[in-house]
């Protein structure tokens, strides 16, 4: 199925909860506590997937792909990189939001318009869960939801009230302990058929851990009708061989200068530079994704706009599905 999605950009809720690491005893070296509950929780440096899974992979030494220079221009070299992430603009929250709930999260039945294409759930969703851009917003409403205790990704795409239940666009599980992809062909709860969660810059790890260890997620205008690996699905008409892929990863520049930056705005470069970013969806050119946290410093993220589409290259591309 061709499911073709423009999604705006529009803005979550998020409430963000935080907590610090413990010490074991009889020792000095820090022990890992699990993820917090709540909307924007704390995840205390818990990776998302395997350490080998491809949103976890360092790129910085990959080659370079042969078309990378037109790839890279038809995204636009002078636009600027943009963090889709913050505090709020327009009265709402700035970003995707994500919930960390309980194993025993009652879950409840979707119904789907693209249910070929939709794991049938059924879905830990909360009374009231933080749907991006509000209960009121017409754009991509996405809902995420992280379940602590069995690491499992739920991921629901243009949520809405249906009655006592609840309807959706599409909706994908993901087992986080596995390296598991969408099946060929398949979209998930964004155009490409990857996690969303995944590639989201979060407050807990920028600031409370002071890394990124994974890929980013971010948008382009237009994207060719083909995907590559981690991708499962593509969303364009397109066989223009000069437009990026989903899946696609770009890297920031190894000689790009970052440290005339804030402190937040390093971590979040210098994970651009060892994991890239990857095209996950069609949208504004150059957006990057996160999470929304009353706690960023707007102006210091702003700063990121500085980066331009020239100071990124293309990763040497895999095989291409087109079909």
């Amino acid at each position: 199925m061709l499911n073709l999605r423009f999604p705006f950009l529009w803005v979550g809720v998020g409430v963000v909860l935080s907590t610090t690491l413990i010490f074991a005893k009889g020792g000095g070296m820090p022990q890992q506590k699990r993820p917090e509950l709540g909307v924007g929780a704390s995840l205390h440096g818990k990776r998302l997937f395997p350490a080998d899974n491809a949103w976890n992979r360092d790129i910085s030494q990959e080659p370079t792909d042969p078309n990378s220079e037109r790839l890279i221009a038809s995204i636009g070299l002078q636009k600027p990189l943009h963090p889709d992430f913050g505090t709020v603009w327009n009265g709402a929250p700035i970003g995707i939001p994500y919930v960390v709930v309980a194993g025993n999260q009652p879950k409840t039945p979707v119904h789907f318009e693209y249910a070929d294409e939709s794991d049938p759930g059924p879905y830990p969703i909360p009374p009231n869960p933080p749907i991006e851009g509000g209960e009121k917003s017409d754009g991509d409403r996405h809902v995420l939801m992280l379940d602590r205790d069995n690491w499992r990704l739920y991921e629901l795409y243009s949520v809405r009230r249906e009655g006592q239940g609840w309807k959706a666009g599409s909706g994908a599980i993901f087992d986080l302990k596995s390296n598991k992809t969408r099946p060929a062909g398949w979209t998930s709860a964004d155009a490409a058929g990857l996690p969303i969660l995944p590639g989201l810059v979060r407050y807990d790890e920028v600031v409370e851990q002071g890394e990124i260890t994974h890929a980013l997620r971010f948008t382009i205008v237009r994207s060719r009708r083909a995907y590559t690996t981690p991708a499962t699905h593509f969303a364009s008409r397109s066989n223009d061989p000069n437009l990026p892929p989903m899946g696609m990863r770009v890297r920031l520049k190894a000689n790009v200068d970052i440290s005339g930056f804030p402190k937040e705005a390093q971590v979040v470069l210098r994970a651009l530079k060892k994991y890239g970013m990857i095209v996950a969806d069609n949208g504004s050119d150059w957006y990057v994704s996160g999470a929304p946290d009353m706690r960023w410093n707007d102006d210091n993220l702003n700063t990121l706009k500085r980066i331009k589409g020239r100071d990124f290259e293309v990763v040497k591309i895999g095989e291409l599905v087109t079909r």
